[in-house]
């Protein structure tokens, strides 16, 4: 029994001297990359674990009259009918992606780095340039698509306000679970990830502070991000230049919308190679 028990800590003291060994054989930089991959595969680990406590299931609310009261008075309270009569809107979205988009014609210049896409938000055509330098083929193609994209998002976080009543979209009013009352809006097709939906937490004017989504390119349902940072365009329409959340901050700037062109000011029309 004796001679086991110092077999078995000879065995213990052998292995822990490998691993010793092995450690201080390794080259420093190894050690670094070693040591960095451990900490990544921890972090990974940890935002897994917190990904599923945080996740919540998306809520089934009820649809039906009052769902659309519900959508009505955040269009109200963000001047829908105000939005629908602004001709061209600029913006810069997160400091990366800059638009002017003629709603009138639905046409869209995107520039982006040293790119530029004259869009056709119809047929999802148009021109590209790269540098100063015009495209064709697939690499103009390419761009397009990747214009479409950008628009689709970006224009989405500027104005999801007024699209609750967008062809196949659901509506359902959510018991919230702190009191009141939020909008679920539900895409069933269209833009770049249908299927997504959307919680609208609305003020007592109707207006938004805030909304929690269930998206594809998300692992976790309910990440919240807030709506604020208001602001009122020439035009008449309300506008959430801010959006943050524990993991980002979105901000909206160059932000410019008028009822015409004229008034917009431009000396030159930018789209008149799309018509």
């Amino acid at each position: 029994m004796v001679k086991q028990g110092i077999d078995e800590n000879n065995t213990r003291y052998f292995s822990l001297s490998l691993k010793i060994n092995f450690f201080s054989k390794l080259h420093p930089m190894r050690k670094v990359l070693l040591w960095i991959g451990i900490i990544f595969v921890a972090m990974l680990l940890i935002t897994f674990v917190a990904g599923l406590i945080a996740h919540e299931p998306l809520p089934e609310g009820e649809a039906g009259p009052a769902a659309d009261s519900l959508a009505r008075r955040m269009e109200a309270a963000v001047n829908k009918e105000a939005w629908d009569s602004t001709v061209l809107v600029q913006w810069t979205f997160a400091g990366m992606h800059r638009f002017l988009w003629d709603k009138e014609r639905d046409f869209c210049r995107v520039r982006w780095d040293d790119k530029e896409v004259l869009l056709d938000l119809n047929t999802i055509t148009g021109k590209a340039w790269q540098d100063g330098q015009a495209l064709e083929g697939e690499a103009a193609k390419e761009l397009v698509q990747q214009a479409w994209s950008y628009f689709a998002n970006d224009s989405f976080w500027l104005n999801a306000c007024v699209k609750a009543f967008d062809p196949d979209t659901q509506r359902r009013r959510v018991q919230l679970a702190g009191g009141g009352e939020g909008l679920l809006v539900t895409y069933t097709s269209g833009g770049v990830t249908p299927g997504d939906s959307y919680l609208w937490i609305l003020d007592e004017n109707g207006l938004p502070q805030r909304w929690k989504m269930w998206v594809s390119i998300l692992p976790v349902g309910g990440v919240s991000a807030t709506w604020d940072d208001w602001v009122t365009l020439d035009s008449g329409a309300k506008i959430a230049t801010g959006h943050e959340n524990a993991m980002f901050t979105l901000k909206i700037t160059d932000l410019r919308g008028t009822r015409s062109r004229q008034a917009f000011g431009l000396e030159q029309d930018p789209f008149s190679s799309l018509e």
